[in-house]
């Protein structure tokens, strides 16, 4: 387990080193687009300030091309203003069986090119049966039930933090508020973070809603806390995709996340961009 862990990190610095050639620029900000945010790329691309470059992630050393429904496998390097942003335009999951490590393997290697913040991005099943489905919302606090941890096993190498880390103010207040003064109707949400692949029984959803959870995924949880540890600011953004299983009558399925990501394509590219430029235009003065 020792090995694993050091040799996580060692992938990390070797992709660094690889996207670092490519892209010259010292990035401040990694996003990860998540289920549903993918049909955001093209406005994103569209804000940049400069020449939007493109890395096929699985050029990469540790990455690989997710399985995932709706998610790509390009890694972008965009400037919002004067901020140089890393855009990972899908993740891998843990259900994908490729192991904890290959989960926070973005982070981690963001990270290592200097980038102090990451933006999570998810699509989720909502239990507020009062919140819209294709509507965004902020993560605030969330409940890890995958039954992992990226910080399993031996302590990450020096300089590096040990492997215990205080998730008190896992999302960053600053970032959160940021996000409600260019959206200030915007709700926030408890994420409960799973393993899947498989959807939620309607008693789990049940369950769920007892312990505070307002959605409900399979993702975020695990790079969080892989960037906290590295003293990392997370900022998590959540689109509703389906009200959760037993609470609509209707069936689950991936479809419906991916096609109400298209949907509700327009509403989640605004959002991002607007609290990008707000980053941008505020990072001097936010408490992070």
């Amino acid at each position: 387990m020792e090995n694993a862990v050091h040799e996580a990190f060692a992938l990390a610095e070797s992709a660094a080193s690889v996207i670092r050639a490519a892209f010259p620029a010292q990035h401040d900000m990694l996003v990860v687009l998540g289920s549903g945010w993918a049909e955001s790329v093209p406005a994103l691309e569209a804000m940049s300030t400069s020449p939007v470059l493109t890395l096929d992630v699985a050029d990469i050393p540790g990455f690989k091309k997710p399985t995932a429904l709706g998610h790509g496998g390009a890694l972008k390097s965009i400037r919002i203003g004067t901020t140089p942003v890393l855009l990972l335009t899908g993740r891998t999951h843990l259900y994908e069986g490729r192991g904890v490590h290959a989960v926070v393997h973005g982070v981690r290697t963001a990270f290592a090119l200097g980038c102090r913040t990451v933006l999570l991005t998810n699509g989720a099943g909502c239990l507020r049966t009062d919140w819209n489905v294709g509507t965004p919302v902020v993560i605030r606090d969330h409940i890890n039930l995958t039954a992992h941890s990226p910080l399993t096993g031996d302590n990450a190498p020096a300089p590096l933090a040990g492997r215990f880390v205080d998730l008190t103010d896992a999302y960053n207040e600053s970032l959160r508020a940021l996000v409600r003064t260019v959206e200030p109707g915007i709700n926030e949400a408890v994420y409960l973070g799973l393993h899947g692949p498989h959807f939620e029984t309607p008693a789990e959803i049940r369950m769920a809603a007892t312990w505070g959870a307002e959605m409900v995924g399979m993702s975020t949880v695990l790079e969080t806390i892989a960037a906290r540890h590295l003293g990392m600011n997370v900022l998590a953004l959540s689109l509703a995709t389906n009200l959760a299983s037993g609470l609509s009558g209707n069936k689950l399925s991936g479809e419906e996340v991916i096609q109400v990501g298209k949907d509700s394509s327009k509403k989640v590219g605004d959002l991002l961009g607007r609290v990008l430029i707000a980053f941008d235009q505020q990072k001097g003065t936010l408490a992070l």
